[in-house]
């Protein structure tokens, strides 16, 4: 069953009808290894480490780092050669390590990516920790990030992605804004010669998948939103979420005389005006902030305070009386004044799985009847018009500046084999076993020629769940072939972070879009590893991502080997082993 449907995907070309599979059954998949062409060193430098080949841990919910911070377990790297530790004990109290130019020979093809007549393969972007930017509006541990930024330069990364939180900047009052931080990292990437994806973030830090601090709202944000709670986005029990300004008042002037998204667009203008000189230069890339975590979506599966435990279907988040407003004219309109009341009454809670639902089961229910396409043709589309509303203002705002605009949609995987993808409903995306919920999506982004960004590229379906039906590998194939009919960029981001060898060739297997057999000419346009944090310095971590980032950038056209791109990625690890350490080392607590 698991092999039809990826059959369907790939023979329906971008009109996919996923089908409900078995749990325990998996769909079959094969491994793409990119790689390079590129100077090669003198001897065999690779390294058999243990741990290359060690299967990577069952998947289960992401779990949010431990309170005593992202950088805790460093305290855990192995030991030093001698001769590096006092290297970089000096490096912890001066500046960066500068790479001699005889060190560097033969490397300058490595850190242009290999691309230097065409723009082939796919750009790395390493994001950066949540809190780079302090509640001071400072940098945050700003010598680790010097070196840990002249590290990533050195491995021949793009870039890399920061959050500029809403709720720090405007922290304070409206049109107040406070740059300071942001000023120092941009010129911080600027000087190391590293490309920036900016995400404008308005959603709070705190509550989703992977979120290691919290950052509010701005402070003025939740006093209104405390004056009117329906504001935020609220389920059928009458609990509210503050995530994310509730996309039923976006036009509404309930911030303080003006709308949220008038709120959003003043600020990405104050974000243009402030950062003019390095747009298109240095900052390559808008990320715009549409939903909780940023992504396009309704806050469904909020994990604060236990709300929601993976793989739950989540909740509808329509009950807010700005949402119900809404619901009440469309179902007038659909000569259903009936339907506008309430939404679907009996789809459950948070935690519950489809078959035990009278509206997500899969025989008879109410998602498959006239008011369940109803309903859900409503919460879908007026998501897309929220997604419109503030991609147009962005489109306005950055104008002729040479930026992209990008949209992240989130990688729902988990009761993606049932009939009624029950979780993806919930959070908005109307994709069912009959329907494609995914395209007028990817529609959408292109009428502003932006990129579509996706999640959950690494996965495989053999390492979630199957009782949960997960099939992440189907849905980023149902996402490639949306993007390629809708002729809108494709970009990836892993959902979890990830340091061995089998999701990285996942990432390369997915990056390289070989959906139908008709793609050849057809990479993701770039790909946002996440995160940069102690482990990704650790040594072999370093070494495989290093490798890694070689075969990305080369594209899947290349005819080098897997094992000399793994002997030319120890080479370069070796020569620019002290910038790790120094890194290392600095983002020790």
């Amino acid at each position: 069953m698991a092999m039809n449907l990826g059959h369907q995907i790939g023979t329906l070309s971008g009109k996919q009808i996923p089908t409900e599979f078995a749990a325990g059954e998996q769909p079959s998949s094969t491994t793409a290894s990119p790689s390079a062409v590129w100077k090669s060193p003198a001897g065999n430098l690779r390294s058999n480490s243990p741990q290359e080949n060690a299967s990577p841990p069952m998947l289960t919910p992401p779990l949010t780092p431990n309170s005593a911070g992202e950088w805790s377990y460093l305290i855990n790297l192995p030991m030093l050669r001698p001769d590096l530790s006092v290297a970089c004990q000096a490096f912890a109290t001066s500046s960066p390590l500068e790479i001699t130019e005889e060190e560097v020979a033969g490397t300058a093809e490595w850190t242009d990516g290999g691309r230097k007549d065409e723009k082939k393969g796919v750009s790395v972007f390493v994001m950066m920790p949540l809190d780079s930017v302090t509640n001071g509006n400072t940098v945050n541990r700003k010598k680790a990030m010097n070196a840990s930024l002249h590290a990533l330069k050195s491995a021949g990364v793009e870039g890399i992605m920061i959050d500029v939180w809403w709720g720090l900047v405007e922290r304070e009052a409206p049109g107040a804004y406070n740059w300071g931080g942001y000023t120092e990292l941009l010129d911080m990437a600027k000087k190391h010669g590293l490309k920036v994806q900016a995400v404008m973030s308005f959603h709070q830090c705190g509550g989703n998948v992977g979120d290691s601090c919290t950052i509010p709202l701005p402070k003025w944000v939740r006093e209104e939103m405390e004056k009117d709670s329906d504001l935020a986005y609220t389920d059928q029990w009458g609990r509210r979420n503050y995530e994310y300004v509730s996309l039923g008042c976006d036009s509404l002037l309930v911030l303080k005389g003006r709308s949220p998204v008038q709120c959003y667009s003043d600020f990405m203008r104050a974000f243009k005006d402030n950062f003019k000189h390095l747009l298109g230069d240095t900052i390559v890339e808008i990320q715009v902030g549409m939903g909780p975590a940023g992504e396009l979506r309704y806050p469904s599966y909020p994990e604060e305070n236990g709300i929601w435990k993976f793989p739950g279907i989540g909740a509808f988040q329509c009950y807010d009386k700005y949402m119900l407003s809404s619901l009440k004219a469309a179902a007038e309109a659909a000569g259903k004044p009936e339907w506008g009341s309430t939404g679907p009454t009996d789809a459950g809670h948070y935690n519950s799985w489809p078959e035990d639902t009278p509206f997500f089961k899969k025989d008879g229910g109410g998602w498959n009847s006239q008011y369940g396409e109803f309903f859900l043709s409503w919460y879908s589309q007026i998501l897309i018009e929220h997604g419109e509303r503030i991609l147009s203002s962005a489109s306005s705002v950055f104008e002729a500046t040479g930026v992209k605009i990008s949209v992240k949609v989130a990688g729902i995987h988990w009761h993606y084999g049932s009939r009624s993808h029950a979780a993806e409903l919930t959070a908005g995306y109307y994709n069912t076993r009959f329907r494609d919920g995914y395209l007028p999506v990817a529609q959408m982004v292109a009428r502003y020629g932006a990129v579509f960004n996706f999640t959950c590229i690494e996965m495989r379906d053999h390492e979630q769940p199957q009782d949960a039906l997960c099939a992440p590998e189907n849905l980023v194939r149902q996402v490639g072939l949306a993007t390629k009919e809708a002729q809108v960029p494709l970009a990836g981001e892993n959902a979890l972070p990830r340091y061995d060898e089998s999701a990285h060739e996942q990432i390369l297997k997915a990056s390289s879009l070989n959906i139908d057999g008709s793609s050849n000419d057809r990479e993701m346009c770039a790909f946002t590893y996440l995160r940069m944090n102690p482990s990704l310095f650790q040594p072999d971590n370093w070494r495989r991502f290093v490798a890694f980032v070689k075969k990305m950038n080369e594209g899947k056209d290349s005819r080098q080997c897997l094992e000399q791109v793994e002997r030319e990625a120890e080479h370069f690890v070796n020569v620019t082993e002290p910038f790790v350490q120094e890194a290392a080392l600095a983002l020790m607590p």
